[in-house]
C-alpha cells in the first residue's frame, strides 16, 4: 500500500458530492417535523438554518484552497488551534458524518414500506445491505464513487424539480394562514432540528486531496451547492406545506407523531396512482446517495488523523489497486453497520446535529485563528468576504441555534468532547507536539509582552 490519493473529482462531481450530502432527510423526512415546531413559516426555519451555515461554508471554501488535503473539519481546526481541539473535531465530526449517514438508510425504510409491505426486519435488513455495497462502492474508488454520486444526485434534483413545478398548480394558499403560528421563537427551535439538512455543504473539503484543481474547484463546489440546496429546500418545503394538511403531516406518522414521509403525502395528487411510487423511488435514492456521501468523507477523517499520529497509523495506508484509504473506509463502514443493526439511530441523529452546530461554529474561530496569525504556510487562493464580521454572526449564530436542540443532545457532544480529551491525552499527546497556528499568536504576545525590572 501507498499513501497516494488519485486527483479525479471535477468540478461537477464536487457540486454533486455536497448536494448529495444534503439531499436525503432534510426534504425527505424532517419538513414534517420541522413543521410541528414553527408551522407553515417552516420555510423560514430552512432559510435560517442555510444562512447560519453559509459563514463555516465561506470558512472553510477559504481553509481547503489553503489546505487542500483529506481531513476537512479535522485539518482546519487542527492546524489553526492545535492537536488537542484536532483531536476532539475529528472524533466527533466522524461520529456525526456517521451517525447521519446511517440514520439515512435507517430513515429510507419509510419510503420503503410505501412500496412494499416489509416487516421491521427486513427493512433493516435492506439498510444493511445498502450499507455494505456503499462501503464496497468507496473501497472500489473514489472515481466510481463520485460518477455514481452525479448520477443519482442529478436524477433526484430533478424529480424534484418536477414536484415543485407540478405543485404550484395544486398548493392551497389558506394552508399557508396563519404563517408564524409557533411565534419567533418556534422559527428558531425548528431551524436548530433542521441545521443538520445542510451540514453536508462542506463534506467535500474532507477529500479535498482527490479534487482536480482545487483552488478553482472547491469554493465553486461548495457555494454553488450551498446556493443551489437553499433555494431548493425553501421551494420544496413550501410545496410540501402547500399541499398538506397540516394536521396529517404532524400527526400522520408512527404512533400519531410527525409523518416520515412528507413529500409521498402530496404526491398522488400531483401524479396520480403512481405519484407515491415515483415519489418514494427518489427518496429512496437520495437517501442512498446522502449515505455514501457521508462515508466518502466520514472515512477521510480516520486517515487525516492516523498521518498526524492521532490515530493507528495503518488508517493511513491507502490502497495500491483501488487508490482509496481501505482501512479507514473499512473502520467507518464497521460503525456504519454496527449503528444500523443495534442502535436507535434517530436518537443518535440528534447528537451528530448537535456536535455538527458545535463544529460549524469553531470552523469561524479557526479561520479567524489564521487570519491573525500571520503563519506563511497559510496561503488560501480563495478568500472569504465579510472577514471577520461574517464569521463572528456564524459563531453566534450557531451557538444560539445549539441552545435549542434540547438537554440530551447537548450532554451528547459534551460526551463527544470528554471523550475526544480522553482519546488525545492517552494516545494523541506522546505522539506529537504540534501547536498549531493558535500557538504561533500566543508566542508572539508573549515576546511583545515587556520584561519588568526588579
Amino acid at each position: 500500500m501507498s499513501d497516494d490519493l488519485e486527483r479525479d473529482l471535477g468540478l461537477y462531481a464536487t457540486v454533486t458530492i455536497s448536494m448529495g450530502a444534503m439531499i436525503g432527510s432534510g426534504i425527505f423526512v424532517l419538513p414534517a417535523l420541522g413543521l410541528k415546531k414553527a408551522g407553515p413559516a417552516v420555510i423560514l426555519a430552512y432559510i435560517l438554518a442555510g444562512l447560519v451555515v453559509l459563514p463555516a461554508a465561506l470558512s472553510k471554501a477559504e481553509m481547503a484552497t489553503a489546505m487542500p488535503e483529506s481531513g476537512g473539519t479535522y485539518l482546519y481546526i487542527d492546524r489553526a488551534m492545535g492537536p488537542l481541539f484536532g483531536t476532539i473535531a475529528g472524533i466527533g465530526a466522524w461520529f456525526s458524518l456517521v451517525f447521519k449517514s446511517s440514520f439515512a438508510l435507517v430513515g429510507l425504510g419509510a419510503y420503503l414500506l410505501l412500496l412494499v409491505p416489509l416487516s421491521g426486519g427486513l427493512v433493516k435488513a435492506v439498510a444493511l445491505g445498502l450499507a455494505a455495497l456503499i462501503v464496497v462502492l468507496n473501497v472500489v474508488g473514489t472515481e466510481q464513487s463520485g460518477k455514481a454520486q452525479s448520477i443519482i444526485v442529478t436524477a433526484v434534483v430533478l424529480a424534484l424539480a418536477a414536484y415543485v413545478i407540478n405543485s404550484g398548480f395544486a398548493v392551497e394558499p389558506t394552508r399557508f394562514q396563519p404563517f408564524v403560528s409557533k411565534g419567533s421563537g418556534g422559527i428558531v427551535t425548528a431551524a436548530a432540528f433542521v441545521f443538520v439538512s445542510y451540514a453536508g455543504v462542506t463534506k467535500i473539503a474532507s477529500v479535498a486531496e482527490e479534487v482536480e484543481d482545487p483552488g478553482r474547484n472547491l469554493p465553486r463546489g461548495i457555494l454553488i451547492s450551498m446556493g443551489v440546496m437553499m433555494l431548493l429546500y425553501t421551494l420544496v418545503v413550501g410545496a410540501v406545506v402547500g399541499l398538506n394538511d397540516a394536521k396529517s403531516l404532524t400527526t400522520g406518522g408512527p404512533t400519531g407523531g410527525p409523518s416520515l414521509t412528507p413529500m409521498a403525502d402530496g404526491a398522488a395528487g400531483l401524479f396520480g396512482g403512481v405519484g407515491v411510487v415515483a415519489v418514494s423511488l427518489v427518496a429512496i435514492l437520495a437517501l442512498t446517495s446522502m449515505a455514501n456521501a457521508g462515508v466518502l468523507a466520514s472515512s477521510r477523517f480516520p486517515l487525516a488523523m492516523s498521518r498526524d499520529s492521532l490515530a493507528p497509523g495503518r488508517l493511513a495506508r491507502v490502497s495500491e489497486r483501488f487508490k482509496t484509504p481501505l482501512n479507514a473506509i473499512a473502520l467507518t463502514g464497521a460503525l456504519l453497520i454496527g449503528l444500523i443493526a443495534f442502535v436507535p439511530v434517530v436518537e443518535l441523529a440528534k447528537l451528530a446535529s448537535a456536535f455538527q452546530i458545535l463544529v460549524f461554529s469553531i470552523i469561524n474561530v479557526a479561520l479567524v485563528v489564521f487570519r491573525e496569525s500571520g503563519v506563511d504556510s497559510y496561503q488560501p487562493s480563495f478568500r472569504a468576504p465579510g472577514y471577520p464580521f461574517v464569521q463572528v454572526v456564524g459563531l453566534v449564530g450557531g451557538l444560539a441555534l445549539l441552545t435549542q436542540m434540547g438537554t440530551f443532545p447537548i450532554l451528547g457532544a459534551a460526551g463527544i468532547i470528554v471523550g475526544g480529551v480522553a482519546w488525545y491525552l492517552l494516545y494523541g499527546r506522546p505522539r506529537t507536539d504540534r501547536t498549531g497556528a493558535l500557538g504561533a499568536i500566543l508566542a508572539r504576545r508573549r515576546d511583545e509582552e515587556p520584561v519588568s525590572s526588579d
